[in-house]
C-alpha cells in the first residue's frame, strides 16, 4: 500500500528541510512514498524536498491545478510569456524529471484535479506521476479522469477518499466500495 501525506507543505530553506527530513526516505518519523507540496514559493524552494524524494525512492506530489473552483484564478493565471502559471509549473516538473530520471518517470509529480478545462494540460510530457483529487465529492467522475489523464493512464492515482468513507464505517461495505471504484477506474483507465 502507498502512504500518500497530502500535507501541502511548501515553506523555504531550513523549514523544507525539516519537513523533508520528517516525512520523506526510511529514517522519516512519519514516512510516506510521496507528499503534497504547494510551489508558490517556487520550485527552487523545494530543493530539500526534491532531493530527498530522489534520494529516497519517494514522490513530491507539487499542486499544479487543484480540484477546488476557488484556485482557478491564480492557477490559470498569465506568466509573461503568456503561458498559465499551472503550465509553467508542470513544464518546469518536466524539466526537473528530465533532469533526474532521464529516459522515466521522474520522483516530482503533480496535482491535477481531472476537470475538462480549457486549454489542457501536457500531461504526457511531464514524466511524472500525478494525483487526481476531487473525484466523488467534490463532483469529478473516474469518466473526467479518464479524459484528463487519457495521454497518461498509467500514473494517474485517483483519489476518492470522501467518497469511500461515506460507505464506511461498515468494513464489508468499504470493501464492496474500493472492489466497485477500483473496478470502474480499471475499466475506463485499464490495468496498472
Amino acid at each position: 500500500m502507498l502512504v500518500v501525506l497530502d500535507a501541502k507543505r511548501g515553506d523555504v530553506g531550513s523549514t523544507n528541510e525539516a519537513y523533508a527530513q520528517a516525512y520523506l526516505g526510511p529514517a522519516a518519523p512519519i514516512e510516506a512514498d510521496a507528499i503534497t507540496v504547494h510551489p508558490y514559493l517556487g520550485l527552487a524552494a523545494m530543493g530539500a524536498f526534491i532531493e530527498r524524494a530522489a534520494q529516497s525512492g519517494a514522490c513530491l506530489l507539487v499542486v499544479t491545478r487543484s480540484s477546488n473552483p476557488e484556485g482557478r484564478t491564480s492557477q490559470s493565471a498569465r506568466t509573461d510569456s503568456g503561458i498559465s502559471l499551472e503550465a509553467r509549473i508542470l513544464a518546469d516538473i518536466g524539466a526537473l524529471n528530465a533532469r533526474l530520471a532521464p529516459g522515466t518517470i521522474g520522483p516530482v509529480g503533480a496535482v491535477v484535479g481531472p476537470a475538462p478545462i480549457d486549454p489542457p494540460l501536457d500531461l504526457a510530457a511531464a514524466n511524472a506521476l500525478f494525483l487526481a483529487p476531487g473525484v466523488g465529492a467534490q463532483g469529478a467522475t473516474p469518466a473526467d479522469v479518464a479524459r484528463t489523464f487519457g495521454t497518461c493512464r498509467g500514473r494517474v492515482m485517483p483519489s476518492v477518499s470522501r467518497s469511500l468513507l461515506a460507505a464506511g464505517p461498515d468494513a464489508a461495505a468499504l470493501r464492496a466500495a474500493i472492489i466497485r471504484l477500483n473496478d470502474e477506474f480499471r475499466l475506463l483507465l485499464g490495468p496498472a
